[in-house]
């Protein structure tokens, strides 16, 4: 376990000490909090039932930075390895495949978090500023940073194999993001069979990223989506170690 968290807290620390880090994070932050005044003005246009943490969730002001994100903050774990030739180096130290893997996994996850902590002072001001609550009830807050993390480990998860695959990171960035629109796209099926059989509508429901979102961010908590993101995680985790592990025998 010692050694896990040294190679964690290596990981980590390789993101907090590159300028990319900071400049990912600025331009995040700066597309949420567009996202957030956009969400506060819609809504002070147009009375209706919509929480702020409703608008904010779900627009494509969200989705966007957020599917791109998770290319950036994976494109250089294993990749940028094998192009330096550090990871015969990490190869030969006492530690197993399997810690090298969950370490790169969580360090990318540990920054993920990094870049979403800010937005909730995004709730707390609106509150001060305004003193009414950002969502009906605490189950928003909860539900909507539920899914934020189910989603992003899923997604972390894709962008991992896929920097697993090759040492370009651009290469290893377009397979992410290819994946991940993918799996995002396939979402949107269930906006095309609305008038379907309920057994397609609840296939199509069960991979819904954008209706697992809506729902989760109104309060609506579902156990289906929670295990669909943590069993694709194991499974896509348990693909990368498979290949880390054969490149690193091939090697």
């Amino acid at each position: 376990m010692r050694r896990f968290f040294t190679l964690l807290h290596r990981e980590v620390s390789h993101y907090l000490h590159q300028p990319l880090a900071y400049v990912v994070l600025f331009f995040f932050l700066l597309l949420t909090g567009f996202n957030f005044q956009a969400g506060v003005a819609a809504l002070n246009r147009e009375t209706g039932q919509t929480s702020i943490v409703e608008a904010f969730f779900n627009t494509v002001l969200f989705w966007f930075p957020f599917v791109l994100i998770f290319p950036l903050l994976t494109m250089r774990l294993f990749s940028e390895e094998y192009k330096m030739g550090t990871i015969e180096t990490l190869m030969t130290a006492p530690v197993r495949d399997g810690q090298v893997v969950l370490a790169k996994f969580f360090g990318a996850f540990i920054f993920y978090l990094v870049l979403w902590a800010p937005s909730v002072l995004y709730f707390v001001i609106f509150q001060w500023v305004t003193g009414q609550n950002a969502a009906g009830a605490i189950g928003s807050y909860l539900g909507a940073y539920s899914m934020i993390i189910l989603i992003g480990l899923f997604y972390l998860s894709i962008g991992c194999l896929a920097s697993a695959l090759t040492q370009n990171q651009i290469v290893a960035a377009v397979m992410a993001f290819a994946l991940i629109c993918m799996m995002f796209f396939v979402s949107l099926l269930s906006f095309l069979f609305l008038n379907a059989s309920p057994a397609l509508r609840e296939l199509t429901y069960y991979f819904s990223t954008i209706e697992h979102m809506a729902d989760y961010s109104r309060g609506i908590f579902d156990t289906r989506p929670v295990v669909f993101y943590l069993s694709m995680t194991a499974f896509t985790l348990f693909l990368t170690f498979h290949i880390f592990q054969y490149r690193r025998w091939k090697t």
